[in-house]
């Protein structure tokens, strides 16, 4: 039995619980590890005072975008490649994940450039302060040097992940967090280089994950990454971006809103801007479980409706909302318990920062648990190419119901209007969501019924 089969074999009979843990528990652990060092950051860095704590929240929303950026052109690509392998086609398969990489690497060149041309008045506009800014210029030097790795790292994590190749995708990115971790003890800790440190830490991790990310694929992948691959048709590039299009509106939007939210918590001070940097890494850790359960079920997703199996992934969905919801609703009612004592972990001696993020960590896990359904949602409505509703999802939580929250909310009810503004976006994304895949998964089993026919 040659690779192609086999990996047919595999994505279309394994059953389909096992087959999404398989993938999905890699890549939760990859991604759990990659917000594990974010959070290493504003730990250590948290020793060195508010300002310098914030500054890592102020360029968490550049990274969101570098993110986003990436996750359009890897799940973009990724989605087509595991379409070419159910056609057992591994050619068109590398010309997607080779225009993919080649163009996030461009991408990332260009972003490093204009980043370090701009840097100072870029922090302000992101909401820095006077006395955050050069704490912000400090890390983002190394955020913005380092852009085409983070992007290309990403690219080849997803493009294993569509593969069938989540355990090697999760080695390149642990092994990238576990040196950040450390390198941030040794940096900030012990040699003193302080927040300058940290993003130095940041852009050596990232250059290790994309150097192993690289090699696996190369060693692994039944596609393969060359330069001559590259797509010169326009149409090609359109796909992959009307594909991915949903994961950089949800990563964009998510860089927007964290913009948008520094700046409404300018008037409360530094020490609401720090609570707000530590709650945002934390829950991001959080969303972590979903986002990785769920990209364990988009490749099964897409694969099988390739494959024409749409029975499979209506039942990959169903198991796939269970786990995630179940694991979060663990995890909301555990965070909500002990959430002094996590916020206090990163800012132990300041504590104004602590009741400001315990109050609003405390509000915003209260709608943990929909995260699942929402983003499960999202994924399967992108794997199968819906693009119109999938953009439409992918932008109601960050965009369509928080921005209007965020800019009306706290000038009526102050720091207070601030930390209800996720949880109520959250919930009226959950009934968005509910509506339309009902709508969906309803007009799928009407066209499974009269194909069987």
């Amino acid at each position: 039995m040659t690779d192609s089969e086999a990996h047919y074999r595999k994505m279309t009979e394994t059953p389909v619980s096992r087959l999404i843990l398989n993938l999905g528990i890699p890549t939760t652990i990859s991604m759990l590890i990659t917000s594990i060092y974010n959070m290493a950051d504003t730990y250590f860095v948290g020793t060195l005072g508010e300002s310098a704590q914030a500054a890592t929240g102020i360029l968490f929303t550049v990274q969101a975008i570098m993110q986003g950026l990436a996750f359009m052109l890897g799940h973009g690509a990724g989605t087509h490649v595991s379409r070419s392998l159910a056609d057992r086609d591994a050619d068109k398969a590398t010309m997607y994940i080779s225009t993919s990489f080649f163009t996030g690497m461009g991408l990332g060149l260009v972003i490093g450039v204009l980043g370090l041309a701009f840097l100072r008045p870029l922090v302000h506009f992101l909401g820095s302060t006077d006395t955050i800014a050069p704490y912000a210029m400090d890390y983002g030097f190394w955020v913005f040097l380092a852009a085409p790795t983070i992007i290309c790292s990403l690219i080849l994590n997803n493009g294993l992940r569509y593969e069938g190749k989540a355990f090697y995708a999760m080695i390149g990115l642990t092994a990238g967090g576990l040196l950040n971790i450390l390198g941030d003890y040794i940096l900030v800790m012990k040699l003193g280089m302080g927040v300058y440190g940290a993003g130095l830490a940041t852009a050596a991790s990232q250059l290790v994950s994309f150097v192993i990310l690289l090699i696996m694929y190369l060693k692994m992948a039944q596609s393969t990454i060359r330069f001559r691959a590259v797509s010169r048709n326009f149409k090609i590039y359109l796909s992959i971006c009307r594909v991915g299009l949903p994961s950089l509106i949800r990563q964009g939007l998510t860089s927007v809103t964290m913009g948008l939210l520094n700046n409404m918590t300018k008037p409360f001070g530094d020490a609401a801007i720090a609570a707000m940097s530590v709650v945002n890494r934390y829950s991001n850790f959080l969303i972590c479980v979903g986002l990785g359960i769920g990209q364990g079920f988009q490749p099964v997703c897409g694969f099988n409706y390739g494959a024409r199996k749409y029975d499979r992934m209506h039942r990959a969905f169903s198991f796939s909302v269970k786990v995630t919801t179940i694991v979060l609703l663990v995890l909301g009612v555990a965070g909500f318990a002990f959430a002094e004592p996590v916020v206090t972990l990163f800012r132990r001696s300041d504590p104004e920062v602590i009741r400001i993020g315990t109050e609003t960590f405390r509000v915003q896990i209260l709608t943990v648990w929909t995260w699942g359904f929402i983003t499960l949602s999202n994924m399967y409505t992108q794997a199968i190419g819906y693009g119109i509703r999938s953009t439409i999802l992918a932008a109601a939580r960050q965009g369509l119901f928080l921005i209007p929250t965020l800019l009306v909310l706290p000038n009526v009810w102050g720091l207070r209007g601030l930390e209800v503004c996720q949880p109520l976006a959250d919930v009226l994304t959950l009934a968005l969501a509910v509506w339309m895949m009902t709508k969906v998964i309803r007009t799928q089993k009407a066209q499974m019924a009269q194909e069987t026919a």
